[in-house]
């Protein structure tokens, strides 16, 4: 990929898209036209601002694009490949550029690295958000899997020394926030010493931290076995914070998010948003935002990858009035209060499509026109690829 790329960064990018840059340099001054089947990573996440960005740098345009289908190959254990199919060229088609999707054919004004009728917008990497927003990051990071302990350890810590309850905090990824998991971690932050070597169960754990540690390859890691105690990086908020699991199903109409209590400890697996308020959460989980999220982020197999770097810091915010913003702040609430009637059911239980509680889904669906309403869109007619085609446009007049 360095050899075909050259000093462009690959960064994560798949491997795929070498053959697509080849073909690229391979075509430069003719009317040669390629199309390629390919992993649909291609047209998601960084491999926006790596590969297509510099693509369409190069004066080529799409011709025409299949979106992400399964392709089964005939094997006898079928290995279920999510793919797209790409044409582009330097020259136009006599016609307008053609989106295939289900043998429907759609035209369009252009496609972009996306695969939308939409401008050739291709959102980097950003260390901060595009809007004045709290900073988003990833939760806690223990580089060893013995500070964690699961709920049938608990007692057992407790039987050993009382004084251990203090330090077994609920610890909370993506798998426990979204499907009502239990699971808990040491959070020895500011222990004392002496209660702390009192306690046999935990000092174990702590060497084990450390021998863990040293055991790592990374320089990094072994640095962090100086302070066993101590996660190798504490991104624990102090106050309330949102929480966004990092992956989650496509069959979601919403990625569940919510609000968290800076006693439970988020792990490298979730991202927390401090200092977030009731506006924010009604705008993170609105579908304009969804719709953003599902467009520019990253996949796992088909599911989504949220990425605080490419989704939530290049999201275009909207700037709501005093009583837009309010009106946002009410519909969010409302959201948490049908959530809130059912107190034994998952978020996974909560967000099934098909089962979705009419409370919940009309608490979404106000709070959805409530955001559309403060970008000023047609909350009637516009269609969810027509509202990221006007965020794009929003991202551009932010970035310019």
């Amino acid at each position: 990929m360095e050899y075909v790329f050259g000093k462009i960064k690959t960064d994560k990018s798949d491997y795929v898209s070498s053959w697509f840059y080849k073909a690229a340099l391979y075509m430069r001054g003719t009317d040669i036209r390629t199309a390629f089947v390919a992993t649909n990573s291609i047209c998601q996440g960084i491999s926006i601002g790596t590969l297509w960005k510099n693509i369409f740098k190069m004066g080529y345009a799409i011709d025409f694009a299949w979106p992400t289908f399964v392709w089964e190959n005939e094997a006898s254990e079928k290995a279920h490949v999510h793919v797209v199919i790409v044409g582009f060229s330097e020259g136009r088609l006599p016609r307008k550029p053609r989106l295939i999707h289900d043998m429907r054919i759609t035209y369009c004004e252009n496609i972009n690295g996306y695969l939308l009728d939409a401008p050739n917008v291709c959102p980097e990497r950003r260390t901060l958000p595009l809007s004045n927003v709290p900073k988003i990051r990833v939760g806690s990071l223990p580089r060893s899997s013995a500070f964690t302990v699961t709920v049938e350890e608990r007692p057992q810590f407790l039987s050993d020394n009382p004084l251990c309850e203090k330090w077994i905090k609920p610890y909370i990824g993506s798998d426990e926030f979204i499907n009502k998991k239990k699971r808990y971690c040491l959070w020895l932050k500011g222990a004392d010493i002496s209660e702390l070597r009192s306690c046999r169960m935990v000092m174990e754990r702590v060497a084990k931290v450390r021998e863990d540690r040293l055991a790592s390859p990374a320089a990094t890691t072994r640095r962090t076995a100086e302070t066993p105690t101590l996660f190798a990086v504490d991104a624990q908020p102090d106050s309330n914070y949102l929480i966004i699991p990092q992956v989650s199903s496509e069959n979601r109409r919403y990625i569940p998010i919510g609000f968290m209590t800076p006693d439970i400890i988020a792990s490298n697996l979730v991202f927390v948003v401090p200092d977030a308020t009731l506006y924010h959460f009604g705008v993170l989980t609105s579908n304009v935002h969804n719709a953003w999220m599902r467009v520019t982020c990253g996949r796992m197999k088909s599911d989504y990858r949220y990425g605080g770097d490419i989704v939530y810091n290049n999201f275009p915010w909207p700037t709501p009035t005093d009583e837009q913003k309010a009106k946002i702040e009410q519909t969010a609430q409302a959201i948490l209060d049908a959530r809130a009637l059912y107190p034994d059911s998952s978020l996974a239980d909560l967000y099934y499509e098909l089962t979705m509680p009419v409370e919940l889904r009309k608490a979404h669906q106000d709070n959805d026109r409530a955001v559309m309403a403060a970008y000023g869109f047609d909350v009637k007619t516009m269609t969810e690829s027509q509202c990221v085609a006007e965020l794009f446009k929003l991202y551009q007049e932010l970035t310019k």
